[in-house]
């Protein structure tokens, strides 16, 4: 799912949703009806996925739990409506009993009461089940808000440090390649530069990159610098770490020519700067997995590189020195994703977490992939179907473990948005401090005043 434009879930309710929770139906015996809900649709939007939960999921489940019934609520919209939707249903305790949701929501509809903590919801069942050992700690963090388990973490992503090996051998660096701080990165981009490669560095900067600014740049670089943007309800304003993570990028863009601040601010920057990668004209580049997947593909990515395999390399992003990361750690990612929630206000909450359990294992995972390497949120998954892909295998094996996420709560949207613009302020000419002084100014008008803000 992408980031939804607008932050808001619901003003009042004015009509009751049409659709209801699953139902206990007598039959002869007691029976039950569950339903699922995702913003997915055969023939559509997320077509595999609702093709994999009418062909698989409900057939099995219903086959393994006998006077269950199970049915599909699909949706094919904007994420922004298929939010509101979901919202209107749990405003109006209404709706599917298994529920799709962005990970990013997870925080704004636990505040709103929307949802619970899935054990309240399921009860003793949930804390057993087996699938929490196969799912790292920092990837149950998709779906935890205040220190609690709200949903299921379904596949997730890393973003790490992508380089060109043939520009690495010209410039004498090593490959494999695994800098230990944010200086060793700029020392190879001196090297890079004295050998004449034309773009050192790729940070994503700037308004016109959007998320992919704050998610592949800022983001980590702040987890590296031993803070996250929201902590213990307060948000990060001009602390050191901030300081920190605008002073990398002041050193990147700011004169050096070890970045192309005009790549930053064009429209189709991100674009270019893929293309720029693929031609051997940019060395080493901050992204997620996607830009493996599906940017330099060799058969079919938007960039293809036919020499992927044996050129591009990637590492993990260093915190700014050995153990100063968040949670002492010497590298750092940030992740995204999407979860499944349990409806608190399911009249069956105990088959129902039986049927999330159930589409979490680790046949239904398989069975979602369906022969694709793709990086799930189970370890005994990954560890079967990323064997042929080692760049997969890496994220799932050395970057989940160390990853963190966005804060699930209704105004990041904007806050994003100001640290893109920090960002952009850099880039243009002005320095570290005017940057995150202009940055804090903002932040306190967006969060409720100083009170909310640390640093």
């Amino acid at each position: 799912m992408r980031l939804p434009s607008r932050p808001a879930v619901i003003a009042a309710l004015t009509i009751l949703a049409l659709s209801s929770c699953g139902t206990a139906t007598p039959s002869g015996g007691e029976s039950v009806t569950l339903t699922i809900a995702a913003n997915s649709i055969s023939g559509g939007k997320n077509s595999d996925s609702a093709d994999w939960i009418k062909q698989w999921v409900i057939p099995e489940f219903e086959k393994t739990h006998p006077g269950v019934k199970v049915l599909f609520q699909p949706s094919g919209v904007d994420d922004e409506q298929y939010k509101t939707k979901i919202a209107l249903d749990l405003k109006s305790k209404t709706g599917a009993d298994v529920i799709d949701v962005d990970g990013i929501w997870v925080g704004e509809f636990a505040q709103a009461g929307y949802i619970k903590p899935l054990a309240e919801v399921g009860g003793a069942a949930v804390d057993a089940w087996e699938g929490w050992s196969q799912i790292p700690q920092a990837v149950q963090g998709l779906g935890i808000f205040d220190g609690k388990k709200y949903g299921l973490p379904q596949g997730t992503d890393g973003r790490v440090l992508f380089y060109n090996k043939t520009l690495f051998e010209k410039a004498g660096l090593p490959d494999p390649w695994q800098p230990a701080s944010w200086q060793e990165i700029i020392d190879a981009g001196a090297k890079l530069k004295a050998a004449g490669v034309p773009t050192p560095i790729q940070i994503n900067a700037g308004t016109a990159m959007g998320e992919a600014t704050t998610m592949q740049g800022v983001l980590p670089l702040l987890a590296g610098a031993g803070a996250e943007i929201y902590s213990e309800g307060k948000w990060t304003g001009a602390s050191q770490a901030m300081k920190d993570v605008l002073g990398f990028y002041q050193q990147i863009y700011g004169g050096s020519g070890l970045g192309d601040p005009r790549l930053q601010q064009e429209a189709k920057g991100r674009d270019k700067s893929f293309a720029q990668f693929a031609a051997g004209k940019i060395a080493i580049l901050a992204e997620s997995d996607y830009f493996w997947r599906s940017v330099v593909e060799p058969k079919a990515g938007v960039a293809a590189m036919k020499d992927r395999d044996t050129t591009v390399g990637y590492a993990r992003i260093p915190a700014i020195r050995p153990g100063a990361g968040i949670r002492g750690q010497d590298h750092v990612s940030m992740s995204g994703g999407a979860v499944r929630v349990l409806n608190p206000f399911s009249k069956n909450p105990k088959p129902a977490w039986e049927l999330l359990a159930f589409i979490h294992g680790a046949a239904a995972t398989k069975a979602q992939l369906a022969g694709q390497a793709r990086i799930s949120s189970r370890g005994d998954v990954n560890d079967e179907v990323l064997t042929g892909d080692p760049m997969l295998k890496f994220v799932a094996d050395e970057v989940l473990p160390v990853t963190a996420y966005r804060p699930g709560v209704a105004v990041y949207p904007q806050v994003s948005v100001i640290l893109q613009e920090a960002t952009a302020d850099v880039v243009s000419g002005k320095s570290a401090d005017e940057a995150v002084t202009a940055y804090r100014t903002k932040l306190e008008g967006l969060v409720g005043g100083a009170a909310n803000v640390s640093g």
